[in-house]
């Protein structure tokens, strides 16, 4: 487990901002778990509770900007 501060990646970054509105409502009509909060506990609660962790022991760039 990492704590501490997260290491920036610009492709990710970009990634994350143009995956379209559209991408996610196909998405959101084919699965109807798609996007929806407490989900990933049920799907792999493993992970779910993995990234809920992590997410509190890290800080990121825009943490840190803010």
């Amino acid at each position: 487990m990492k704590f501490g501060l997260r290491t920036p990646s610009l492709k990710r970054s970009i990634k994350a901002r143009t995956t379209g509105r559209l991408k996610r409502a196909v998405k959101r009509s084919i699965d109807p778990t798609y996007g929806k909060k407490g989900i990933g506990l049920v799907k792999n609660p493993k992970k779910a509770v993995y990234n809920k962790v992590y997410n509190k022991t890290t800080k990121g760039l825009n943490d840190i900007i803010k």
